[in-house]
C-alpha cells in the first residue's frame, strides 16, 4: 500500500476489501461475521501494523511515568557490561516508542527500599522497574509500598513482585546437552559469584549430566573471581597449572560470554587449540562472538525483549488493580547459536 502516515481502520478496510464497520466488528468481536472474513481482516491489520498501533495506544493510556531503580555499576556502556547496557537500552527505546517517561534512580550505594519508594513518589511514577536487585527483604519492602513493580533479570524467591528473567536453568541445560551430543563427557563449567540467576545456570549444567546418566565427577566446576574476561583467563591458567593440563576436560561451558573470551585467551596461552583440543561455549549472545577466533558458540538471551516484557507486566498489574492478583514470573526462552568454537570431542582426552 502507498503512503507513509499512520495506519487507520480505513486503510485496513480498503486492503481487506470490506466495510469499515466489518473491520470494527472483526477486531472487537461485536457482531457475527464469517470466520474467513475475520481471519482476513486480522491478517491485514497485523501486516499493516494496525494491531501493534492499537496496543501501543492502550499502553500509553495506562503508563505515564516509570521509575527505573538500578545500581550505578549496571549503567556504564563498555565491553564487559554489554548485557546490562543492552537490556537497559531496549527498555529505554520501548519507553520512548510508547511515550512513557522513564526516570532513572541510581544511588552510589546499594538500592534501599526507602530511597526507591521515595524517588517513585517524588516522580509521581505509575510503577517501578527494578534491575537485578533481588534481595528478599528489598523485594518484600517494594511490595509493601503498594506501588506496582517488576523485577528485570533477577530472581524473586518469594514471588513478591512480578519479574522477567531469561530461562537460565533450561538454557544452560540445553547448552550442556549440545556439548554432550558432540561426545564430550568431562566438561568444565566456568562460573562466578552467587547471584541466583548465575546459580540457575550452574543448576542447568548439573541437570544435563543427571538426565544423561553421566558421572557427576566429570561435571567439573571452576569459579572465577569475577565475570570479566581476565578473571576467566586467570582461572583457566590456574586450572591448567594445578592439573598439569586440562585433566581430561574436552569442553568448557562458561556462564557468560565474557568468561568465554577469557577462557579462549587462557587456552591459547597454554598452547591448546579451540576446538581441536578443547571446545568452548558461552552464554548471553550479547558480545560479538562471531568476530572471535574461533567464532563463539553460545546461548543467545533475548535481551531486547526483556524491557518490553517488563512494561507489559507492569501495565497488566496496573490495569488489574487487584490486591489478590497472583504474582507473575515470566521466563523468556533462549536459543542456541552454533559456531566454530565447539566441535566433536577428540578421541583422546588432553
Amino acid at each position: 500500500m502507498a503512503g507513509t502516515g499512520k495506519i487507520g481502520i480505513k486503510d485496513v478496510a480498503r486492503e481487506a476489501g470490506v466495510a469499515i464497520s466489518t473491520v470494527s466488528h472483526a477486531l472487537n468481536g461485536t457482531a457475527q461475521i464469517s470466520n474467513e472474513v475475520r481471519l482476513r481482516v486480522l491478517a491485514v491489520a497485523q501486516r499493516l501494523g494496525y494491531l501493534a498501533e492499537r496496543k501501543a495506544k492502550a499502553t500509553i493510556a495506562t503508563l505515564g511515568t516509570v521509575l527505573l531503580a538500578v545500581h550505578k555499576d549496571q549503567l556504564p556502556h563498555n565491553d564487559i557490561n554489554l548485557f546490562s547496557w543492552t537490556m537497559l537500552s531496549g527498555l529505554a527505546r520501548e519507553c520512548e516508542r510508547l511515550g512513557v517517561k522513564l526516570v532513572p534512580y541510581s544511588p552510589e550505594d546499594r538500592l534501599e527500599v526507602s530511597g526507591v519508594v521515595s524517588a517513585a513518589r517524588d516522580a509521581n511514577a505509575d510503577g517501578i522497574i527494578v534491575i537485578a536487585e533481588d534481595g528478599r527483604e528489598f523485594l518484600s519492602g517494594i511490595r509493601m509500598s503498594g506501588i506496582p513493580a517488576v523485577l528485570m533479570n533477577g530472581e524473586d524467591q518469594d514471588m513478591c513482585i512480578d519479574s522477567v528473567v531469561p530461562s537460565n536453568r533450561f538454557a544452560a541445560r540445553h547448552a550442556t546437552n549440545h556439548l554432550i551430543s558432540k561426545g564430550h563427557r568431562r566438561i568444565l563449567h566456568v562460573t562466578w559469584g552467587n547471584r541466583a540467576t548465575v546459580l540457575r545456570r550452574h543448576e542447568g549444567f548439573i541437570d544435563a549430566f543427571r538426565s544423561n546418566g553421566l558421572p557427576m565427577d566429570d561435571a567439573c566446576i571452576l569459579r572465577a573471581s569475577g565475570y570479566e574476561p581476565q578473571c576467566a583467563e586467570e582461572a583457566i591458567t590456574r586450572w591448567i597449572a594445578d592439573h598439569g593440563g586440562m585433566n581430561g576436560v574436552t569442553a568448557i561451558f562458561c556462564a557468560a560470554d565474557n568468561l568465554a573470551i577469557g577462557a579462549l585467551r587462557g587456552l591459547s596461552a597454554a598452547g591448546l587449540s579451540v576446538p581441536g583440543d578443547v571446545s568452548v561455549m558461552g552464554f548471553d549472545g550479547v558480545t560479538l562472538g562471531e568476530l572471535l577466533d574461533p567464532p563463539l558458540t553460545t546461548i543467545r538471551v533475548p535481551i531486547h525483549q526483556m524491557g518490553p516484557s517488563a512494561l507489559a507486566l507492569l501495565e497488566q498489574n496496573i490495569v488489574a488493580s487487584d490486591p489478590d492478583r497472583a504474582t507473575q514470573r515470566l521466563e523468556l526462552g533462549c536459543s542456541l547459536v552454533v559456531r566454530a568454537s565447539v566441535a566433536q570431542a577428540p578421541e583422546k582426552r588432553t
